[in-house]
Formats: structure tokens, C-alpha cells, sequence
């Protein structure tokens, strides 16, 4: 999958599963994506910092193959500039639970996110998971508008924030 803004100056970033060799980009990424949106994710940019490459490169290992987990990024040729997440649950196994979903401020718009969850999807449904979920915070109506666009319907029910507990995250669910 490519992404393509169009106008002038145009920009494609190739979406697809990271490879071993990636880890020092998904890293940069990853200490984008708690610096942009702190409180969207289940670690503080200060414990991601302090982590040895070796963690994140093992990370990516882990990811890059198989049917349990996965990520995926979009890559331009340089700096990574998305991200999307999957991974199983015991309790459903027909579900894959999407994380961990960014997009760099200059590439918000240009149609990235539905890529980045389409590669979610695709591998979801290969794996023969036919259903998708994710979680928002609430409150965060950007994120919650985006996620509408590409199908996703809020359930209703609502979790406790798994590190901020003044916070409450909704569950959106769509087919894969």
C-alpha cells in the first residue's frame, strides 16, 4: 500500500509490516508518537527514552512475523511517519485489537490512517480474525471522528485508562 496526499509536491510512503532492520526508525517513531500524544499511549516518553536499543529491536523481531502481534508502519524513505498496531486477546479469538495508532502531524489528512488500519485488517483477516477493535480516550474527539470515517462504531462500553486513572477510554469495533 502507498499513501498519496496528491497536489503539488507530492508524497507516497510505502505501508507495510516492520522488519528487523527497522528498529532504530520505529524507535525514533516511537519517541515522536509519546512526545506528539502523551496520553494516548501505555508508556511516558521518559521510560521509552531510557530503554536500550536492544528492547526495541527485539520488539520489532517479535512483530515483524507471525499471527499474534504485529506493526506496521508507513515509511517514505526516511523517518517512519505512521504507525498502526495489532494483537490477540485470549478472551476473543476472533478479534484483533488494533494499537498504538499514529500518524506525524504533516502526513494527518493525506488519507495515511486508513492505510495504516487497512494493513491492520488485511493481516487480521489472514490470520482469520474478522472482526477489529480499538480504544479512545474519551474526550479525544479527533481521534474518535477519525475512526467513525473508517467504520468504527462506538460499543458503548467504557474501560478504565490502563495508566492514567483519572482517565476513560470507549471501544469502537468494526469488521476487519
Amino acid at each position: 500500500m502507498t499513501s498519496d496526499p496528491g497536489g503539488p509536491g507530492r508524497r507516497v510512503a510505502e505501508v507495510r509490516r516492520v522488519r528487523p532492520r527497522d528498529a532504530a526508525r520505529m524507535r525514533a517513531l516511537r519517541l515522536e508518537m509519546l512526545a506528539d500524544a502523551p496520553l494516548a499511549f501505555l508508556e511516558t516518553l521518559a521510560d521509552a527514552a531510557a530503554r536500550p536499543h536492544a528492547d526495541f529491536a527485539a520488539r520489532v523481531a517479535y512483530t515483524s512475523t507471525g499471527t499474534d502481534t504485529a506493526q506496521f508502519v508507513a515509511d517514505p524513505g526516511g523517518r517512519f511517519v505512521g504507525h498502526a498496531g495489532g494483537t490477540t486477546i485470549p478472551t476473543e479469538p476472533g478479534l484483533t485489537v488494533i494499537y498504538a495508532v499514529y500518524v506525524t502531524p504533516t502526513w494527518r489528512g493525506s488519507g495515511l490512517l486508513a492505510e495504516l488500519v487497512e494493513a491492520v485488517a488485511q493481516w487480521s483477516r489472514a490470520c482469520g480474525r474478522p472482526e477489529l477493535m480499538l480504544e479512545v480516550v474519551v474526550g479525544n474527539d479527533r481521534a474518535y471522528r477519525a475512526y467513525q470515517r473508517l467504520g468504527f462504531v462506538d460499543t458503548g462500553v467504557r474501560v478504565p485508562h490502563p495508566t492514567i486513572p483519572a482517565l476513560t477510554e470507549l471501544q469502537m469495533r468494526r469488521p476487519a
